[in-house]
């Protein structure tokens, strides 16, 4: 890992692209010509991360593939606006940018939220995407199945009491503070070297905008509804596309135990776990995951290039 080069000088050709009115954020690498043909990828980071979470993988991966990352609205870079956040309202804004820039299949690359996103956008638009990589992928319907129908009132008022401004904008103000975030990383990271300043500059960087406090009041409500996202285990079983999950066996965050139970959906998932990695592999383990992910892609190219060559012969 480089800590020498700033990571903003490690992420690409950063611009700024106006969505629905919004000022969002986006990056890309381009490879060189012999590769000017492979599968585009667009990078998803999680929750209360940034473009800059893919410092260690954007290069590697653009050494192959045009690689996309964006700032999802309310993230990093992009406008801390007072929407009604929800895993569609990313899903608009990712194929929206898809069908600005890019209009070929795409792998879609997802850290937890990210992940999410990704898995819905390939459910609702087909024609977007050739393939997933999932890290870390969260459930938020399993949080309902979980508790009985009888206490969801209840639950339901407890979280409007804690997702009220007056408690919010505190703890907000609290939370963003470089030491808080630290420890926060402590439980996202199995590996505390993999917790540098760098990674604290970029966690710490966007809470500082403008609107972040209202921005961060929003986007909590939103996580806490029941309306924020789709179950997982009603897309999984309805895709065709080859899936790759990749878990650590430390995630504190999401249980790694939902890994083998989300590989049983689909036989066209599959699964890698790692020992002693937490919730952000892509952060913790760089070199290993890059690696597995253009293995993948290749593996799947392959595959395609064989199944071109057979067809061909038979109607030869």
């Amino acid at each position: 890992m480089n800590s020498i080069v700033h990571w903003q000088q490690r992420v690409g050709n950063q611009r700024d692209w106006v969505w629905r009115g919004w000022q969002t954020r986006y990056t890309y690498i381009r490879p060189n010509q012999n590769h000017h043909n492979s599968t585009p990828l667009i990078l998803l980071h999680g929750f209360g991360a940034s473009i800059g979470h893919w410092r260690h993988n954007l290069e590697v991966l653009g050494e192959q593939h045009t690689v996309y990352a964006l700032d999802m609205l309310g993230f990093g870079a992009s406008e801390k606006a007072c929407a009604n956040y929800n895993i569609q309202l990313w899903v608009e804004q990712v194929y929206d940018f898809w069908k600005t820039f890019i209009r070929q299949p795409v792998i879609l690359v997802g850290n937890s939220l990210g992940s999410l996103v990704s898995l819905a956008a390939a459910a609702t638009y087909p024609e977007m995407v050739q393939g997933v990589v999932m890290m870390s992928l969260p459930d938020p319907s399993l949080e309902q199945e979980a508790i009985p129908a009888f206490l969801h009132p209840i639950v339901a008022t407890i979280k409007n009491i804690v997702a009220s401004p007056l408690l919010m904008k505190p703890l907000f103000y609290f939370v963003r503070r470089p030491n808080i975030l630290r420890r926060w990383a402590t439980l996202a990271y199995a590996n505390p070297e993999a917790i540098t300043d760098e990674l604290v500059e970029i966690l710490a960087g966007p809470p500082q905008d403008r609107g972040s406090a209202r921005a961060f009041s929003a986007l909590f409500k939103a996580t806490i509804s029941a309306n924020f996202g789709l179950s997982v285990k009603s897309m999984l079983p309805n895709l065709t596309i080859p899936m790759l999950l990749i878990w650590g066996k430390k995630d504190k965050f999401v249980p790694p135990a939902l890994a083998n139970e989300f590989a049983q959906y689909n036989e066209n998932l599959q699964l890698l776990s790692l020992e002693d990695v937490g919730h952000c592999p892509h952060d913790e383990n760089p070199e290993i995951i890059n690696q597995a992910i253009l293995d993948w892609i290749n593996s799947l190219e392959n595959r395609d290039r064989g199944l071109g060559i057979l067809q061909r012969r038979h109607y030869v």
